[in-house]
């Protein structure tokens, strides 16, 4: 990770460590290193965002610097993040731009970037952004690190409202089945798939509950959406739905929750998508990509079924790494990412709902008797908040916490410790056979982190 570029993008409170002013110059910067090869012709940029209020506010800024540059921009509105790299790559654009972040809380934003082939960046180019942002001291300096054209060569705004609905249209297209007599419960988190999702499915001939699809700029990911799937979990059981489908503030993931109210996560998805690929000769390498945070039923319950789990770092775009590296189409993290490459280049919740509402389909099977397979091992996950994430690999208290809890659960556990790359969080997983004992490893590991780390409950 670098001064300005986590694992996902840029991302931070906004108006303050994600500023206009900051938004400006990745406008100019950003846009410069990714257009800068063109050949002929005006470049072309699609931007979009989720719901949150500081939306409209980074989006001007960043508008005004891609402009600056005599870039093109469409501007798409309101759209899921996979909706924008879709268009990216579709329309040919030298680059998309999402603002949005995710899965976090109101006062957060981000802006994550895809080259024109609709991929996440490398790290060599957000290394490429970063020097020049790092160089940059001023408007003065600025003239000299990226083009400023005048007249009729400065950039144009495109509104662009049609992009998100051929982005549905082609989720559409990737069903094989229509869904006719399925009930099901959608939370749209008050966020990019409000609008999109419930259209998406009943399009599709299923009877939708749409659930928070109402936003108001305040209320994205407040009490329900993939992190908060008690929400989606009541509604299945109250409506008696045959599943449920819970997505994040920009709907690159998906967590569901079967008709037994049961929560149906990440791998448990991963688990009946490989199944089903498999079976019709469509997985790559007969294989999936996941990373360390998936559980260890997850392994033994694909290799049972002789699919061979590939392991990247957490991080939805180290999996995307280890898929393009070895030719597999199916990878994802517990967490709902998934990414299917037959139809995405990145990770998409809606376009993973539409696949796993497909299998239902084609099975026959409710999704509890396609989960069945898959015994997961008890696992705990702890978030703390600490002001040194940085600084985490280096510290021998916390190391030698984690070896003691390591020697304690012996060769049936495992425990994963890592910094957070998009919150000011470390985050502590402990999975063993006992669940009692779970919460004592995880929170010794933890108090270890708060003492070490500065932590400050502010």
């Amino acid at each position: 990770m670098g001064t300005y570029f986590g694992t996902d993008g840029i991302r931070g409170a906004a108006n303050t460590e994600l500023s206009p002013e900051l938004a400006f110059r990745v406008g100019r910067f950003g846009g410069y290193v990714l257009t800068r090869e063109r050949q002929g012709g005006r470049p072309r940029i699609v931007i979009g965002k989720d719901t949150r209020i500081s939306g409209d506010m980074l989006e001007a800024a960043l508008v005004a610097g891609l402009l600056s540059i005599g870039a093109d921009v469409l501007q798409a509105g309101v759209i899921p993040t996979p909706g924008v790299a879709y268009l990216t790559k579709t329309y040919h654009a030298d680059a998309g731009i999402m603002i949005s972040a995710s899965h976090n809380p109101l006062g957060d934003n981000g802006i994550k970037l895809f080259g024109a082939d609709g991929f996440k960046l490398s790290d060599r180019l957000e290394a490429e952004i970063e020097a020049f942002l790092a160089a940059d001291s001023g408007a003065d300096r600025a003239i000299g690190l990226a083009p400023r054209p005048v007249g009729s060569d400065i950039g144009t705004l495109l509104f662009f409202p049609e992009g998100a609905q051929q982005y549905v249209s082609h989720l559409r297209s990737t069903a094989r089945h229509r869904f006719d007599g399925l009930r099901v419960a959608i939370d749209c988190a008050n966020g990019a798939a409000s609008m999109l999702a419930p259209r998406l499915f009943e399009a599709l001939g299923a009877e939708t509950i749409p659930l928070a699809n109402e936003p108001n700029g305040l209320n994205i990911n407040e009490g329900c959406g993939s992190t908060s799937p008690d929400f989606i979990r009541n509604a299945v059981l109250e409506r008696k739905a045959h599943l449920g489908l819970s997505f994040d503030g920009d709907a690159d993931r998906l967590i569901a929750v079967d008709e037994n109210g049961d929560i149906v996560d990440g791998d448990r998805i991963l688990f009946v998508l490989a199944r089903a690929m498999a079976n019709r000769g469509r997985l790559h390498g007969n294989a999936v990509v996941t990373t360390e945070m998936s559980n260890l039923g997850f392994e033994k319950a694909l290799q049972e079924r002789g699919i061979d789990v590939v392991k990247s770092k957490v991080g939805d775009r180290y999996v995307m790494e280890r898929m393009l590296g070895g030719g597999y189409n199916l990878g994802g993290e517990p967490s709902g990412h998934m990414i299917l490459l037959d139809y995405a280049t990145t990770g998409d919740g809606m376009l993973t709902a539409v696949q796993l509402l497909d299998v239902m389909v084609s099975e026959g099977k409710t999704l509890s008797e396609l989960t069945a397979g898959m015994t997961a091992y008890p696992q705990l996950l702890l978030n703390v908040p600490v002001q040194q994430k940085r600084k985490l690999a280096e510290n021998e208290n916390i190391l030698k916490a984690i070896r003691e809890t390591e020697r304690r659960l012996g060769d049936a556990g495992r425990v994963l410790v890592r910094p957070s790359g998009t919150e000011p969080l470390v985050r502590v997983m402990v999975e063993g056979p006992d669940e009692r004992e779970l919460p004592a490893h995880a929170e010794r590991i933890a108090a270890t982190i708060r003492s070490e780390l500065s932590y400050s409950a502010v």
